[in-house]
């Protein structure tokens, strides 16, 4: 998976296995990637009802096509956000993860 950069769901994670590991089961992938979550070694993107992965742990936020799906990684977090929603709702946010959603280069007009 760290040869990738796009944000593989654990269906392809599965497929890519099976090619080494004819037996593997698709659970055995799902367990591994959670415990691979939850120690920090990746992230889990939710993106509507897909959760999808990603082995870049650096704080960063994501475009999505809503023609191919890609999802690109960006840098767009300011820490002027934080003080905004700290102020206009007195909530103080500890992580900001944003993902904007429109047309990607390969299929804007």
């Amino acid at each position: 998976m760290n040869s990738t950069n796009i944000h593989p769901t654990a269906d392809w994670v599965f497929n890519k296995a099976k090619k080494y590991i004819p037996n593997i089961s698709l659970g055995t992938v799902y367990r591994n990637l959670k415990q691979l979550s939850d120690e920090g070694s990746i992230r889990t993107i939710h993106d509507g009802g897909i959760a999808r992965y990603d082995c870049n742990k650096d704080r960063h936020d994501h475009l999505r096509c809503k023609v191919c799906g890609d999802l690109i990684d960006v840098q767009l977090f300011d820490d002027e956000l934080r003080k905004i929603v700290k102020k206009k709702y007195k909530f103080e946010a500890d992580d900001v993860e944003m993902t904007i959603i429109g047309t990607c280069k390969k299929h804007a007009k």
